[in-house]
């Protein structure tokens, strides 16, 4: 492993998953029930949803994958790390694991990257719960120049010297301050220098991802039709009402939620409305109540999937 999880904070089953192509991918499975698979974007890994896998695995599946490059998950040899791999190591993992009949969570490039999932297999997808994120090309300035300084050689300087991607997100994203030992498990996957690549890029990926994300953009209407959650940290840096009310838009049959003093990294700041929101949104559906079952978590162990 790139290194050990605090099995304090994340008390969870790590499983792996190798790829055709050589990505070995390291995921939780917790709980049973309507799947939930819950993707993280830039500079995260599934340790975002260590506050909610424990009590959503009472009534759901909850699955959670780090991107290749992050958490425990590594890439194939040549990997770019783009946007466009990263969505199709998502879609890759729906299909092995045979997923069907998920919801899906999407946050930052999780956004992007789910509704690329979900347009590739939208027999697999049933819903969205869109978290602050995105769904097209950035017209507003402040993203693009952000694309210029933290893509380019400013921002991979300041991976490369002290991880400086993952510590300004992680400060400006998060409303409640996070405790030493979580960032201790935020810097892990990174403590080494040429593990900090994939953490400059994503934000390049802004401007470079551009085609990506308008075929994403303009193939909305396909999958309009989905039952949509939207959760909104009300104090992101990053994502504001044009994001949202594209959202509102994209997806009619959709229940509007506002997570007050949420920052970008609403998971942090806000798991116990999340869990109550995505609990009440199901239950109002008569063809999914997903019972109680009390899950038991599972600690330290290792399981392999090839």
């Amino acid at each position: 492993m790139r290194f050990r999880p605090d099995p304090e904070l994340y008390p969870f089953t790590s499983r792996w998953l190798t790829l055709t192509d050589g990505t070995r991918l390291h995921y939780v499975d917790e709980g049973s029930g309507p799947v939930l698979l819950l993707l993280h974007g830039n500079p995260a890994w599934s340790f975002l949803y260590r506050k909610i896998i424990p009590r959503l695995s009472r009534r759901f599946r909850c699955i959670a994958p780090d991107l290749p490059g992050f958490g425990l998950s590594t890439a194939r040899s040549g990997y770019g790390y783009t946007a466009r791999e990263q969505s199709e190591a998502i879609v890759a993992f729906i299909d092995t694991l045979d997923l069907r009949g998920a919801g899906v969570m999407m946050q930052d490039w999780g956004g992007p990257i789910g509704l690329a999932a979900t347009l590739a297999r939208p027999d697999r997808i049933d819903r969205l719960i869109i978290g602050n994120t995105f769904a097209g090309p950035f017209r507003r300035r402040g993203p693009r120049v952000f694309s210029t300084v933290m893509g380019g050689a400013a921002g991979r300087f300041a991976a490369w010297s002290f991880n400086g991607v993952v510590r300004w997100f992680f400060t400006a994203g998060v409303v409640n301050k996070l405790t030493r030992p979580e960032w201790d498990m935020y810097l892990a996957p990174f403590r080494q220098r040429d593990a900090r690549r994939p953490t400059a890029i994503f934000p390049r990926q802004l401007v470079a991802a551009g085609p990506f994300l308008s075929r994403i953009e303009a193939a909305l209407p396909e999958i309009a039709d989905k039952p949509a959650l939207i959760l909104w940290g009300d104090s992101d840096f990053a994502f504001k009402t044009a994001e949202r009310d594209q959202f509102r838009a994209a997806f009619p049959n959709h229940r509007d939620i506002t997570l007050r003093n949420a920052g970008h990294f609403i998971q942090e700041d806000a798991p116990g409305p999340i869990c109550e929101a995505i609990e009440a949104w199901y239950a109002d559906d008569p063809t999914t109540v997903p019972p109680d079952t009390s899950a038991t978590h599972s600690t330290k162990e290792e399981a392999t999937y090839v």
